[in-house]
């Protein structure tokens, strides 16, 4: 029988680049088919996407937990279930592959150990969903461009299927591969498509992210010398073994098993490599033990135990091997953590490597300033709750006020710039910095025993925030592109008066609006409270900075509000309401922001918590 979830994440990924392959069948005049043909691809890559949520749900509902109660079981994380597919692989002669455990692994460049590893839970889903949602939308924005239509569709479904590989690779060189790809059509689509200071943003981008690429790029090569042969299913450490052996007959089987070094790029067993150093680091290396059944791991409350190892490993041997090796050493973790960090911190954006940002929206057409603020700014949040913090652990912990410090920078310096422009685009640049600089507050509000409920609610926060802020960043964008199509400049001192010529166009603004701004009711505001109800549990010294930032966010949205739609001007009085195909694309995003506002526990905490719950059970037991 085929894995069914290895055709779903396939597809997944791939069923954009397919459409866009398909583009090149289409002859050069035919340009209103080759938008229908892009628009079909990216409608059936978000119903897939939403095919997989369903079946991920299922899962999680129909698997209880030691209680008896449903979502929340320890193996339907995803480190409990990637074990499990790693195990069943490893073996001399493979298992059957699990149809509904939403992981699946292949051997992809075997000399190197790559694998071709997908797999999804509650922290890349919602990620996944809003790629594939904003991508559909974004399509529909592009209807009017009619330049190289067919590279230029061609290209936003590629970068989507590059998107969701990033989400849902469980290989860092996987990951890393997908993480490239799509930069090249970002790159060209600010370039080609782009204002007059296009080549100077596009530059811009590319420098500044291929910097971060480099750092992480350094951190895979690095890690993959780590020698995980304790954290694996011992039959692969026997295999190996045994092939050296045969390759030296003079060994016995003893020295050839104490010969065996098994390299991985496997983000679930890095992450376990990671938490061993820390417990280690800590002092606290008589914790550490082996699981009883492989891909049953965790903690034990009573014993205090962390059952890190694979089963049969003697946890003295393995503490020892562990402590050989430079993983092991304050100097590394640290090293590594800041090459991770600042790899991702560059998509962020944190200060001082945001300056790229408001350059690419501005110079980007609308639609790929929509692709760059709701979905590009959220692989960098991800790759931190990904990668660098459960890989790096200790000196996340170490640092982590510090990383407070710099999401709280972020938030004052996002708002206090965005008030002073005058260019739409540019004031919605800024405003971003300002708000994903709650994500990385959030991630760093670390807490252990009673306090790790406090990091569970400002995990949960920056997960929402991240897809809050997606929703209402690409509608705002969406919205100076409406605007600017009718003024032709985003100079808001020269609008006002919009809401008398376009009422249900300055309505549906006005939604978005009070949405980013974190009105109660609204989806802005249930990732804030999280994330600022976390922070100052972690540190009133970083919380309140960020809750007065409150008020400047409301001051310049206002203001913004304010000089756009009220008032009178005789320059703005022709304009046209909005038309269906405009009404198309923001009346989705307007329904969200108020259906997340409303209902963040059923259509996302529901499904997204329990994988949030497993990551800080995971990370908080260490400290």
């Amino acid at each position: 029988m085929p894995e069914s979830d290895l055709t779903w994440l396939s597809l997944l990924v791939f069923l954009p680049a397919l459409f866009a392959a398909g583009l090149l069948v289409f002859p050069s005049r035919w340009h209103e088919a080759m938008r229908w043909w892009a628009l079909f691809g990216a409608a059936a890559t978000l119903g897939v996407s939403l095919c997989v949520v369903i079946g991920y749900y299922s899962m999680l509902d129909h698997t209880m937990d030691a209680n008896g109660f449903p979502r929340y079981a320890v193996s339907t994380q995803l480190d409990a279930r990637a074990d499990r597919a790693a195990s069943d692989a490893a073996q001399q002669i493979p298992k059957v592959m699990q149809s509904e455990d939403w992981i699946t692994r292949r051997p992809w460049i075997a000399r190197f150990g790559a694998q071709y590893a997908l797999g999804v839970d509650g922290i890349s889903l919602p990620m996944v969903i809003l790629t594939t949602l904003v991508t559909f939308l974004a399509i529909i924005a592009s209807w009017k461009i009619d330049k190289s239509v067919r590279g230029y569709l061609a290209l936003v479904l590629i970068l989507e299927s590059g998107v969701i590989g990033t989400f849902l690779a469980l290989d860092f060189f996987l990951f890393y591969v997908f993480y490239e790809v799509m930069l090249i059509p970002m790159f060209v689509l600010i370039g080609l498509w782009g204002g007059e200071r296009r080549r100077y943003a596009a530059l811009k981008f590319v420098i500044y992210t291929l910097l971060g690429s480099v750092g992480l790029l350094v951190a895979l090569i690095g890690l993959y010398t780590v020698n995980v042969r304790d954290f694996v299913d011992q039959e692969e450490v026997r295999q190996e073994a045994l092939k050296i052996a045969k390759s030296n007959t003079a060994l016995t089987p003893e020295l050839a098993a104490e010969r065996v070094s098994i390299h991985t790029f496997d983000f679930v067993t890095l992450a376990k490599v990671g938490r061993a150093v820390m417990l280690v680091l800590n002092g606290q290396e008589d914790r550490l033990a082996a699981q009883l059944k492989f891909g049953e791991g965790g903690s034990n409350d009573a014993t205090k135990q962390v059952r890190l190892f694979a089963p049969g490993v003697k946890p003295e041997e393995a503490i020892a091997r562990l402590k050989s090796q430079p993983v092991c050493t304050k100097q590394f973790q640290y090293l590594f953590f800041a090459m991770l960090f600042l790899g991702f911190a560059v998509k962020v954006p944190i200060v001082p490597l945001h300056s790229w940002l408001p350059d690419a929206h501005v110079e980007a057409p609308t639609p790929i300033s929509m692709i760059l603020a709701g979905i590009l700014l959220k692989l960098g949040g991800y790759g931190l709750i990904r990668v660098a913090f459960p890989i790096c652990p200790w000196a996340a912990s170490e640092l982590a006020w510090w990383v407070g410090l710099i999401g709280v920078i972020g938030i004052v310096y996002g708002a206090f710039v965005a008030m002073g422009q005058t260019d739409f685009k540019k004031l919605l640049a800024y405003s971003s910095v300002s708000h994903m600089g709650f994500v990385v507050l959030g991630l760093a509000a670390w807490g252990s025993g009673d306090h790790s409920q406090y990091w569970q609610w400002g995990m949960d926060g920056a997960v929402f925030q991240m897809f809050a802020h997606g929703i209402t960043a690409s509608a705002l964008f969406f919205v100076v592109g409406v605007v600017y199509d009718r003024a032709h400049h985003r100079d808001v001192n020269q609008f006002g008066g919009l809401k008398e010529p376009m009422p249900f166009y300055s309505g549906m603004a006005a939604i978005l609006f009070f949405a980013s701004m974190g009105l109660p009711g609204l989806c802005g505001f249930v990732g804030e409270f999280m994330v600022l109800a976390a922070a100052w549990d972690f540190s009133p010294a970083l919380a309140v900075p960020a809750i007065l930032s409150v008020i400047l966010t409301a001051g310049y949205l206002l203001w913004t509000w304010q000089r756009v739609f009220l008032g009178t001007n005789t320059a703005t009085q022709a304009f046209p309401d909005v038309s269906p195909r405009e009404v198309a694309v923001l009346l989705p995003f307007v329904i969200l922001a108020i259906a997340l506002g409303i209902f963040p526990q059923a259509l996302i905490f529901s499904w997204v918590d329990p994988s949030i719950t497993g990551w800080v059970a995971n990370l908080s037991v260490l400290k």
